[in-house]
């Protein structure tokens, strides 16, 4: 049975990461229906989606010193090494977003598959107890897919000019980018180094439509670019347990539960490649004259060098405290198929925690619960009127064990995240963002079974 569970939850990664890719490589310029309205989304490559799983964003985000032994971080492939049982992450998403500009505001949902990743230890800790020996080597993988950035906007705004009168534009955008990534890392006593490589790609679409209305006979413009990036990218990591000491006599034999957990992760600049359609007609009764037709306009750009560190103290299986920052230089970024951008470089800081009431409670499910909270500020690459944007928020989340069949424990995992993303004196957003992620668990794989 153990050998069937296994392959269905290949063959589910396996069709889900396979229809992400199919349905993300093209945009109908035709017929563009944002999935959110965040005119924000119009700069750069769009909003950035958090790579974080629903485990972590209950702790503010962090990922540099986070590993678990039964949950992905794929964030930091360091922490890869420190697994102990196979797992399958999927995770969904649901955002309710209000717009508040000028005095006005308007409110929207979106909603996403946040990711699906599958990891599993190369070696199955199992066969180390069953053979009476501890080896100091970890070996662990992973293969994920989850969106990067999304964009998503619909604008209509109108100008008055002393010459031509009322002028009306319309800005409509939909699409984004994504991420396939295969992780791997090593593990030697409490040290483990990990490496990520990976693939970026999407397509976003931008309409920008032109009217004027004050003239009785004047040519409606408009403007069409679809845009399709593909590259690769690689990441590293690194995570180094330090143990302390037991406050308990020096002759108990008991192992301390008590650590600190040193992480960083980063990776250097990585180029991609664009491929750009560009449209310009105009329209006067009925009548449609195409101005500009470019396709297939290749191009080349590079996303920036980021680095976070952290820092985590831990009581396994009862309480987590860590902080993180981190830097990125996106004024480095370059696209050739959007020469108008203008990004700055970032910083973020994120604390949380976790606290456990007893994880062995026999008789209290809640006592069993871990229990979450963080808070995160970070600055966005794009600016507004040479005013860099902002995001700040707080988080709270849940671990619910969940016991499945031949006493496997799984979980699913709630965080809700509230915060403010943009200019307080011109347009902010505020947001709160609930993400349920499952995480179904199975120490079967690479078992080496034994008969006397």
């Amino acid at each position: 049975m153990s050998s069937i569970w296994s392959r269905v939850l290949v063959v589910v990664a396996v069709v889900c990461c396979g229809t992400a890719v199919a349905t993300g490589q093209n945009v109908d310029v035709d017929e563009l229906i944002p999935t959110v309205n965040s005119p924000y989304s119009r700069f750069g490559l769009g909003d950035f989606d958090n790579q974080a799983y629903a485990a972590q964003l209950g702790l503010g985000g962090m990922s540099a010193a986070y590993s678990n032994v039964y949950r992905l971080n794929i964030m930091n492939p360091a922490s890869l090494g420190f697994m102990e049982s196979t797992a399958l992450e999927v995770g969904l998403d649901a955002t309710r977003t209000s717009l508040q500009a000028n005095g006005a505001q308007e409110t929207s949902w979106g909603g996403n598959l946040s990711y699906l990743a599958l990891g599993f230890p190369l070696i199955n800790p199992i066969n180390e107890v069953l053979d009476r020996k501890q080896s100091p080597l970890g070996l662990g993988m992973a293969f994920a897919i989850q969106p990067y950035t999304t964009v998503g906007y619909n604008i209509v705004t109108t100008e008055q000019d002393e010459n031509i009168g009322q002028t009306t534009n319309t800005l409509v955008g939909s699409g984004g980018t994504y991420r396939f990534s295969w992780s791997n890392a090593v593990k030697y006593g409490p040290i483990s180094g990990g490496f990520t490589l990976g693939m970026v790609r999407g397509a976003i679409g931008n309409s920008r439509q032109v009217q004027f209305d004050s003239l009785a006979l004047a040519y409606e413009t408009n403007f069409l670019d679809e845009t399709t990036l593909t590259g690769f990218y690689w990441r590293f990591g690194l995570q180094y347990i330090i143990k302390l000491k037991s406050k308990k006599s020096a002759d108990t034999r008991q192992e301390s539960r008590r650590r600190i957990m040193v992480g960083i992760h980063g990776n250097t600049i990585n180029s991609f490649n664009t491929r750009s359609d560009r449209f310009v007609e105009r329209t006067l009764g009925g009548a449609t004259d195409t101005l500009v037709a470019v396709e297939q306009l290749e191009g080349n750009g590079q996303l920036p060098a980021e680095l976070t560190a952290g820092l985590m103290y831990e009581v396994q299986n009862k309480l987590r405290l860590g902080v993180e920052g981190s830097v990125a230089n996106w004024s480095q970024y370059e696209n050739d198929a959007q020469t108008f951008t203008q990004l700055q470089d970032t910083w973020q800081l994120r604390v949380g925690g976790e606290y456990i009431p007893n994880y062995q409670s026999y008789n209290n499910y809640f006592k069993r619960v871990r229990y979450r909270f963080g808070a995160y500020y970070r600055t966005d690459p794009r600016q507004f009127e040479g005013e860099q944007l902002t995001d700040y928020g707080l988080s709270l989340g849940f671990g619910l064990p969940i016991i499945l069949p031949r006493q496997r424990t799984s979980f699913v995992d709630l965080s809700l995240e509230g915060g403010q993303f943009g200019l307080s004196d011109q347009l902010q957003e505020t947001y709160v963002r609930i993400t349920l992620g499952f995480t179904l668990n199975d120490n079967t794989w690479f078992f080496k079974r034994k008969f006397n």
